[in-house]
């Protein structure tokens, strides 16, 4: 079992860049693929990213490719996303996610989640 605890959520300038933590307060986040979901309101939840357990592989939603960066720090038992231009008024909860076994684009097979943090581009 593993509790997530995001982090580094807040409001920045559109265009600009944002790095948002994922960690585990319990459990080995390691063992663990681990993904990046966000939901804006009104929304349904949209894959963002995944990085597999072995740290190899890495697989991101369509919008996303190329502007974001998943990643993975074993020592620290943390996952990160770096977000790069930021569109104006974008405005959404991203959530992390852990699953035991093989990467999931779908929500519903994450078997841990975190809370969210709010991340909003000024418009």
């Amino acid at each position: 079992q593993v509790q997530l605890v995001e982090s580094g959520g807040g409001l920045v300038q559109a265009g600009a860049s944002l790095n948002i933590s994922c960690t585990a307060s319990a459990g080995t986040i390691t063992n663990y693929a681990t993904a990046w979901f966000r939901q804006a309101p009104g929304k349904e939840r949209e894959f963002v990213a995944v990085i597999s357990q072995n740290i190899d592989t890495t697989f991101y939603g369509d919008s996303m490719s190329g502007r974001f960066i998943i990643s993975r720090d074993n020592a620290k038992n943390a996952v990160y996303l770096q977000m790069n231009s930021l569109p104006p008024g974008d405005a959404a909860v991203y959530y992390c996610a852990a699953i035991r076994l093989l990467a999931s684009l779908c929500a519903a097979a994450y078997d841990y989640w975190g809370q969210g943090t709010q991340v909003t581009a000024s418009s």
